[in-house]
Order: structure tokens, then C-alpha cells, then sequence
């Protein structure tokens, strides 16, 4: 048998990418630890302080802050005063970090890393005996995506994102029927509700919990044109009652994304319109290469959109199906035309504008 020859450089370049694996993964942690305690969002209103004002400021345990800063200081993320023992966060790193930096607030995606670890024993147990882990495992992650949402989505939605629809703002001032298939905790579909009081909304989720945030929200907002369901889109039997049809993030997800298409569909009028956000990246690994989220996009197809599918016995299409396959599915449900649109603000999505 034949014996590979070892490159040696390779070798110790590929340990040192490991090497930053480890340490980047453990920052990874601790951005989401500092963005969840509000950590970053104090440091950016503060002259240089010591690991005691901060944690003042914060309102937090002063032990926890300076072992936290630890990393943050030898991660290169947080700049230290050996002299007078102060620590302080660049305005070029808070510009990435902290809430008021919204949409670029990379501290916000950070929470993924350490979500998605608490559910790596079932992923293993699935590797193994296939199946995958339910929507319920991931306590947090509607919360999560409800934040990531309002980054990307709500903050440019009447402005930015709506008009990408030739006369849809036109339209929902006049007054149509809109449906969002997906809706998690309403916050879109609210947003647009009450942009558009003329318009009556409808949203559908099969998360009771994501439903009923929703109702909450409507209710405190005064809202009388929009109503919630708790709904698999896949047992969508309404015909010709919408003129409009949204999805935020949601098609990859779905169980049996096909059967949600071709309803989604049907559920719409003559001269309706389709309008999905969903990843943006190809459905062939090699044409991902240079995308720059790739490794993190995959990890969370693997270890939530994928598995919560495959645990419904569903077809695990996965987060990065990519452009080609959302083609053809769409095109399978009976839209004739569709046309795929970004925009500057977000580099994870495209937007599909679809018709039959």
C-alpha cells in the first residue's frame, strides 16, 4: 500500500487554521455572552474603565465582566490599558458590535453558536440513527430569529423591502389581502398591519408560542386588520383569497416545502404575488466557496433547519438550498415568473418576486 507523502508546511498551516477554529469558536461564545448581558452596547458609551465601572454601568458581577474581558482583550476585540488597568471598545469594533449598529450588529448572530450547542448531542444521535431534533429542542431560537429578523427585515420593510414588488405599496395603501406563511412572532406582519391599516392580514405559524406573541403584540398596538393562526402551511386549503403572499425566512424550514409552495400558490388571486426572502447562496457547494457565510450558513442548516424538517419525516431541504433548487421548486408550484432580487443592507438573503 502506498504511503502519502506529508507536506509539512501544509501540515502546520492547516494546525494554526485549527488553532484559530478553537480560539474563534470561544470568541464566538463570548460575543454572544456580551451582547445578551448588553455588554458591548455599555462599553460603547464609556470612556476607558476598569472591569469594576464596568460592571457597574452594566449592572452586572464584576468577577464574570473581568474574566469575560479576558477573552475579549486577547481575542482583540476590547483594547487594555496595562498602565491604568482600563479597558475600552474601539468605535470602528462597536460599529459590528452593539445594538445602536443595527443592521450590522454581527454580536446579534453570534447567539447561534452557543444555541445551537445545546442541541449537538441530538444532531450526533441523528448522524447516527437519522431522524432529527424537533422544533421544541430550541427554546431560544424563535427568539433569536425574531431579533435577527428585526435587524434585516423590519428595520427596512416599508421602505426598502416592500417596494421591491412593482405596485405592492400602492396597493396594501388601497387595500388588499395579505398572508405571511411562517410569521414566528408576528413582528412583520404587524409592522405591516399597521403600516397599512386599509390592508387585512393574516398569519399562520404552527409555533403556539410564536402565534401568541403575535396576538400580544397586535393587541397592544391597537391592530384590528390582522389576525394569527396556529397553522402547518403545508394544510394551507384557502383558494384565491390573497393577493399578496410573504414569507420570511420560513420556506427552507417547512417540513414538505414543495406542498407549501404549490398551496401557497393556489391561495393566491389571479394576479397575486409570492414574495420570499430566503438565503441567498447556490445549491452547489463549490459555487459557495467565496460566499462569506458559508461554514456558519451550513452549520445552522445542519443543526436546526435541516433536522427540525427530517423530524417531521419532512424532506430536510436545508438553509442552503440555494437559488437553482428555489427555482425549480417554485416554478414545480406553478409560478411562471420569477425574478430574484437583493438588497445592499442584507448580504444573507435574496428576494424572490414570484407569479403564476
Amino acid at each position: 500500500m502506498k504511503t502519502a507523502t506529508l507536506d509539512q508546511a501544509r501540515a502546520e498551516a492547516f494546525a494554526e487554521k485549527m488553532l484559530s477554529v478553537l480560539n474563534d469558536g470561544a470568541l464566538a461564545l463570548m460575543t454572544s455572552i456580551g451582547h445578551r448581558t448588553g455588554l458591548f452596547d455599555t462599553l460603547a458609551t464609556l470612556p476607558p474603565a476598569t472591569s469594576a465601572q464596568i460592571a457597574r454601568a452594566a449592572g452586572l458581577h464584576e468577577r464574570y465582566v473581568r474574566e469575560w474581558l479576558g477573552a475579549m482583550v486577547t481575542g482583540r476585540i476590547i483594547e487594555y490599558d496595562s498602565t491604568t488597568d482600563t479597558y475600552v471598545l474601539p468605535a470602528e469594533h462597536a460599529a459590528s458590535l452593539t445594538r445602536a449598529a443595527t443592521p450590522n450588529n454581527l454580536a446579534m448572530q453570534a447567539q447561534y453558536i452557543p444555541l445551537l450547542g445545546a442541541v449537538e448531542d441530538g444532531i450526533v444521535r441523528s448522524f447516527r440513527h437519522g431522524g432529527g431534533v424537533p422544533y421544541a429542542a430550541y427554546p431560544r431560537f424563535q427568539q433569536v430569529m425574531a431579533e435577527e429578523s428585526e435587524q434585516t427585515v423590519a428595520a427596512a420593510l416599508i421602505d426598502t423591502i416592500l417596494p421591491i414588488v412593482p405596485g405592492v405599496v400602492t396597493a396594501l395603501r388601497t387595500g388588499i389581502d395579505v398572508l405571511d406563511v411562517g410569521c414566528g412572532r408576528g413582528h412583520t406582519i404587524n409592522l405591516m398591519a399597521q403600516a397599512f391599516p386599509q390592508s387585512r392580514f393574516t398569519g399562520y405559524d404552527f409555533s403556539e408560542d410564536g402565534v401568541a406573541a403575535g396576538r400580544t403584540e397586535a393587541k397592544e398596538w391597537g391592530l384590528v386588520n390582522v389576525r394569527f393562526a396556529v397553522k402547518d402551511a403545508a394544510t394551507l386549503d384557502e383558494v384565491d383569497q390573497y393577493d399578496l403572499v410573504t414569507a420570511f425566512d420560513a420556506i427552507h424550514d417547512q417540513a414538505q416545502p414543495r406542498e407549501v409552495l404549490r398551496r401557497i400558490a393556489l391561495a393566491l388571486r389571479k394576479h397575486g404575488t409570492f414574495f420570499m426572502q430566503d438565503i441567498a447562496a447556490s445549491s452547489h457547494v463549490h459555487k459557495n466557496l467565496t460566499h462569506p457565510l458559508a461554514p456558519f450558513l451550513y452549520t445552522i442548516s445542519c443543526m436546526h433547519c435541516m433536522t427540525v424538517s427530517l423530524a417531521l419525516h419532512g424532506e430536510g431541504l436545508g438553509a442552503v438550498w440555494g437559488e437553482e433548487k428555489a427555482r425549480q421548486l417554485l416554478t414545480e408550484a406553478g409560478f411562471n415568473t420569477i425574478e430574484v432580487k437583493r438588497l445592499a443592507h442584507d448580504v444573507i438573503n435574496n428576494y424572490y418576486v414570484a407569479k403564476k
